[in-house]
């Protein structure tokens, strides 16, 4: 079985043709039957992941998205009078970033090239749709969108660590018919909106947009929680140091996701008061 999160799929949770069953349990890839664990070096000598690892790449994932976003927030300012071409730079870095995110899925080891790469373009396109929606839409909405970010993750942290969420097979298979399900729902709502059906399914703007994009929220929290199984997993089993670049890798995209729905939810709500 594999984990992915909203954006991409990735490597985790694959079941080896020698891992030992699990039952309704999640099989971690480096769980080896009579295999170790909690190893220092790997067996072909390499050195193994540990959670500074995942700390520090993670750090300097999340903190090109921030640089590259404040960056092109001060030398892209955006144009009242051509909004168009602001928001064609913030969908070309968007597919730039996308297509950098599929091509580090199918590769068979980490790069932290294309992993910093997604983060810089990503980071680009946060900066001008966060601009745009705060000097335009919905001023000073973007400090309650990071704050309410924080406090999503620092709550699927805690419930984690206490044990409150079970991250079994049952409970990936759900997220993940829930994340199909929610991404056909968004790409049939541009489709018709760029066909000019008005405002597609209606799921960017009144209630049914709120609705929507709790949900949205909802489901990054549950892929948050993947991550951190995934991680803890990887450090637990001895995974090579190198995959602390793909944890990092899936916990700044589950980020991005989960601000990316706060700041839809609070926009909206913005928009009917």
């Amino acid at each position: 079985m594999k984990s992915s999160n909203p954006i991409f799929s990735r490597r985790g949770f694959d079941r080896p043709a020698d891992a030992a069953p699990a039952g309704d349990l999640l099989v971690n890839p480096y769980a080896r039957v009579g295999g170790p664990s909690l190893r220092k070096e790997s067996p072909a000598g390499r050195p193994t992941m540990t959670m500074d690892d995942v700390i520090v790449r993670t750090a300097a994932t999340l903190g090109t998205v921030v640089l590259t976003a404040a960056l092109s927030w001060a030398v892209l300012p955006v144009d009242p009078d051509a909004l168009g071409r602001s928001y064609g730079i913030a969908v070309v870095a968007a597919v730039t970033a996308f297509v950098l995110s599929l091509v580090q899925a199918f590769r068979h080891t980490p790069s932290p090239a294309l992993i910093l790469g997604y983060a810089a373009f990503e980071g680009v396109f946060l900066g001008v749709i966060s601009d745009t929606t705060s000097t335009y839409v919905a001023p000073g909405v973007i400090v309650q969108a990071v704050l309410g970010t924080f406090a999503v993750s620092a709550g699927v942290l805690i419930a984690y660590r206490m044990r409150w969420i079970r991250v079994t097979r049952r409970f990936f298979g759900f997220v993940l018919a829930s994340a199909t399900g929610f991404l056909l729902l968004t790409a049939a709502d541009l489709l018709l909106s760029a066909l000019g059906a008005g405002n597609g399914l209606g799921l960017g703007s009144g209630g049914l947009g709120a609705v929507f994009g709790i949900a949205g929220i909802l489901l990054g929290a549950c892929f948050l929680a993947l991550d951190f199984r995934h991680v803890e997993d990887a450090v637990a089993y001895g995974a090579p140091r190198e995959e602390s670049w793909l944890a990092a890798f899936g916990l700044t995209a589950t980020l991005v996701w989960i601000y990316l729905e706060a700041l839809r939810v609070l926009t909206v709500l913005r928009d009917d008061t």
